[in-house]
């Protein structure tokens, strides 16, 4: 009597109809290896595990594994965006954060290394520590210092304004998605600055906001210039316009010891730390740098030095 015949996962994925997850890693490999993208393996492996919400090494740790259908068009439709030449995180449609995982799309920044290091210097900070009052994220986008904020910190109350009503869509869902990890409750206003909430009294204002001048537009990795909003990078002014009305409205807006954080590009910390300084209503104002040790972030106090 013979013996039985043995089908192997490959097989049985073929009779089935459904690609194996290391069957998907190969497939997009060899479209990533065609757009030259580097590493194409490992990027595939990671898209793959990103559009199933698994860590990084699922699909090597899960070969045979088979995804749904739905999964298998959506990370087919994923590895097409990418081979385009879209950033990884569009491709995905999400992004890390701390530690939330937050939606993007092209109407919002992906969230950098050094706006979370800005969410930690602003825990680290006495008015974040004491807890209570009101913080305002301008300029939110994807919502992630203001989500941050409310997941970590414990303010009353966290309000997140941006002038693009499309990065809004993208922060609001984000706050749904994430209701059950936020201890604050959080609010979005459509406009311009600090212009919507110009009547609150705030502890804390914190921003990421446009700092490179369009003219340095070109210098930037084509992955930010050809897909990031222009909007949320660049501004007049030589890069400082944005910043300066950010400031300036930071002294009507904030309390009395009201913490101001900007981040800004390491070119122009020096220039927004002297236009603080100029404006006679800030003190305690300084530099800090990022993890590369470039100044990145300045801090100041809302009050008349003594």
């Amino acid at each position: 009597m013979s013996a039985p015949l043995r089908t192997t996962p490959e097989q049985m994925a073929a009779v089935e109809g459904g690609p194996t997850l290391a069957d998907l890693v190969l497939e997009c490999a060899s479209a990533f290896d065609k757009a030259r993208i580097e590493r194409p393996r490992e990027e595939a492996r990671d898209l793959v595990a990103a559009v199933l919400d698994r860590p990084r090494f699922w699909p090597s740790l899960h070969p045979r594994e088979q995804p749904e259908p739905a999964v298998v068009r959506a990370v087919r439709s994923a590895a097409s965006t990418r081979a385009a030449g879209a950033p990884f995180a569009y491709a995905v449609g999400r992004s890390a954060f701390r530690f939330l995982t937050l939606a993007v799309d092209e109407s919002v920044l992906i969230p950098r290394p050094e706006t979370e290091q800005l969410v930690d210097l602003v825990l680290s900070q006495r008015v974040a520590r004491a807890g209570g009052g009101i913080a305002i994220d301008v300029g939110t986008g994807s919502g992630a210092i203001a989500l941050a904020l409310a997941a970590e910190a414990r303010f009353d109350r966290v309000l997140a304004t941006d002038v693009s009503a499309d990065a809004l869509r993208v922060a609001r869902a984000n706050a749904q998605s994430l209701a059950a990890s936020l201890r604050t409750p959080v609010q979005f206003a459509h406009g311009t600055g600090l212009a919507p909430v110009r009547d609150v009294r705030a502890r804390l204002i914190v921003s990421n906001p446009p700092y490179i001048a369009f003219g340095e537009m070109r210098e930037l990795p084509r992955l930010v210039r050809d897909w990031e909003p222009a909007s949320a990078l660049c501004c007049a002014d030589d890069g400082l316009a944005v910043t300066r009305d950010i400031i300036i409205g930071a002294e009507r807006v904030l309390e009395p010891g009201g913490l101001l954080a900007l981040e800004t590009d390491t070119r122009r910390a020096a220039d927004v730390a002297r236009f603080a300084q100029s404006r006679g209503r800030f003190c305690a104002i300084e530099v800090r740098r990022d993890l590369t040790g470039r100044p990145r972030f300045v801090l100041a106090t809302h009050g008349t030095p003594a």
